[in-house]
C-alpha cells in the first residue's frame, strides 16, 4: 500500500500491469483512463470533468482544493488542464513502484 503526498492511501498496481499487459498494453490502458476522465468537447481533463467523474476513481469525497491540487500536479504547460501526455506522465510519477524501478535503472 502506498500513500500520496496528500495522505491518500492506494494500491500501486502499475508494475504488475506492465508485466501482465506489456508496455504497449499498459499505455493503452493509461490512454483509456484519460478518455474516461476527459471533457469530451475539450479533449482535456479539466477541473469540471475530474469533479464530475471522480466517483469512477472512487474519490468522490475529495474536496475542491484536493481536485485542483491533482490537476496542478500534472499540469506541465500551465493551462489548468491535463492533456493525454501530461496525464500519462503524472500517472507514472505517482507510482512508487514505477519510480523505484526508474531510480534503479538510473543508478
Amino acid at each position: 500500500m502506498a500513500t500520496s503526498r496528500s495522505g491518500i492511501a492506494f494500491q500501486d498496481f502499475f508494475p504488475s500491469m506492465i508485466v501482465g499487459l506489456g508496455a504497449e498494453g499498459f499505455f493503452a490502458e493509461l490512454c483509456d483512463g484519460f478518455q474516461l476522465l476527459m471533457d469530451g468537447e475539450k479533449g482535456l481533463i479539466t477541473y469540471e470533468s475530474l469533479k464530475k467523474k471522480s466517483a469512477v476513481l472512487g474519490v468522490q469525497d475529495l474536496r475542491e482544493d484536493e481536485l485542483m491540487c491533482m490537476l496542478r500536479e500534472g499540469d506541465l504547460d500551465g493551462d489548468g488542464a491535463l492533456n493525454q501526455m501530461e496525464f500519462c506522465i503524472l500517472m507514472l510519477r505517482l507510482s512508487p513502484g514505477m519510480m523505484g524501478g526508474s531510480r534503479r535503472l538510473f543508478q
